[in-house]
């Protein structure tokens, strides 16, 4: 293990977790990759140079908060009540110093506070003027969530700081703009800022959600009861103000004849992150991770290694943690490195043995994959199809000890054996644990070490 030991930054640290030893002709590489940030920031660092902050304020940082303003926001009109208090509890989570502004989303985007095309600074005075500008939020208008985004990476832009995030909000469709549309807008902001989506209510389309969410590298959440919006809103605030490095690249160097088959983030989420690769100089690419807090990560590295002989040993991957440089084609490491190995062996009982945290990883991937199929199949009226692909979810799930999924399951089909993945379809099920099972088909637990 390595770290990143300057002083008042966060420490990284990269810890691999494989089974190196591949049978005569093996190919095919498997290996857990760790990622830990902690004992982060008091003053301003190297690492987020040349941004510093005051001692106990934290990096600097601009929020831009989405807040869906469309008409179906007065139905009933506890919804858009719940979506300004909402906003107002975020606000009051905000840190002294930090960058922020409220943006109006219907059809078209609005700067709601402070306007004028810029961004106000958090203190008491202007947490205060922006409580007061929420008032003026009323319901009327469609969605168009690809100008929602846009206004706020103009804003959040404007701002020399380490950290942009941003916060979004809707309870519907985004029937006012082509996918082509909000996909271009996606592609725009994508690793400019990275954002938190929510889905409030049982009206929206949770692939649209998870979508933004995973694009800008966020999470993404439903919220079926509007009353839990201000709950939520604050704890999503505080950890957006627990950030303190931004841009984080996984850095994969491999040799002559290796090829990455995927690279995935496994934990506490599945997020697909090989196709967005950027090439970072001779057999190297960076994988984009976003913003880090004090927290830990783990990725699944999948490396196909050319043949070899019974007793060779090559190195299949490096792994190391950057933060790229705009413009100059330079990184800055952050000092922690991991190494993926192989080594060819005749010893069956080493060769075969899956290491438990890739096995355990194998299976939360593919978790999240069957939830998606059956609910899929469940829609388009395939029962059949749904019972088994929800059947091995449960299945999964159990052996796994994920609990908060299997809940989740539970509520869709009635479970008559776990361990074998017996099920049946439950013949009512509400929109809210519909969509809730959807949207968090991809959280997944750590493996137990």
């Amino acid at each position: 293990m390595a770290n990143f030991s300057k002083s008042n930054v966060p420490q990284f640290s990269v810890e691999v977790y494989q089974n190196e030893y591949l049978p005569e002709g093996g190919r095919e590489v498997n290996a857990i990759v760790t990622v830990s940030a902690t004992g982060g920031g008091t003053i301003g660092s190297a690492v987020t140079a040349p941004h510093l902050y005051s001692p106990g304020q934290g990096p600097s940082a601009a929020v831009a908060v989405m807040v869906d303003c469309s008409g179906s926001m007065d139905y009933p009109p506890t919804k858009i009540r719940n979506a300004r208090d909402a906003t107002a509890a975020a606000i009051d989570t905000l840190r002294d110093g930090v960058h922020f502004a409220v943006i109006d989303g219907t059809h078209v985007a609005r700067e709601v506070y402070p306007g004028g095309g810029r961004l106000a600074v958090a203190d008491s005075t202007t947490r205060d003027q922006a409580k007061q500008a929420l008032r003026r939020l009323s319901a009327g208008g469609g969605t168009a969530i690809g100008t929602w985004l846009k206004l706020a990476d103009r804003l959040l832009a404007s701002a020399d700081v380490a950290i942009r995030h941003g916060v979004l909000l809707t309870d519907g469709r985004n029937e006012h703009e082509s996918p082509q549309d909000l996909k271009a807008a996606l592609d725009a902001c994508a690793g400019r800022f990275t954002c938190d989506a929510r889905g409030v209510g049982t009206d929206w389309e949770v692939k649209e959600v998870t979508g933004i969410a995973s694009a800008l590298l966020g999470t993404a959440d439903i919220i079926a009861d509007p009353a839990a919006l201000s709950a939520d809103f604050t704890q999503m605030m505080e950890t957006a103000m627990g950030k303190e490095v931004a841009d984080v690249a996984l850095r994969l160097w491999t040799p002559v004849g290796t090829q990455i088959k995927f690279v995935k983030q496994v934990a506490p989420t599945v997020e697909e992150l090989t196709d967005r690769r950027s090439e970072a100089g001779p057999r190297a690419g960076d994988y984009p991770t976003g913003s880090w807090g004090d927290e830990s990560r783990d990725y699944h590295v999948c490396v196909e290694v050319p043949a070899a002989s019974l007793g060779q040993e090559m190195l299949a991957a490096r792994v190391s943690l950057v933060i790229p440089q705009p413009g100059d084609g330079t990184a800055q490491n952050l000092g922690a490195q991991g190494l993926v190995k192989a080594v060819w062996t005749d010893d069956m009982a080493a060769s075969t043995s899956i290491n438990p945290q890739v096995a355990h990883y194998t299976g939360q991937a593919e978790l999240a994959q069957v939830i998606q199929q059956g609910m899929d199949a469940r829609k388009a009226g395939d029962f059949d199809g749904a019972t088994a692909k929800l059947g091995r979810a449960v299945q999964l799930a159990s052996a796994s000890g994920n609990a908060d999924t299997a809940k989740l399951l539970a509520k869709v089909v009635d479970v008559v054996d776990a361990t074998t993945g017996t099920v049946r379809l439950k013949a009512k099920v509400t929109e809210a644990d519909e969509m809730t099972l959807e949207t968090r088909s991809t959280k997944t637990v750590r493996v137990k070490k």
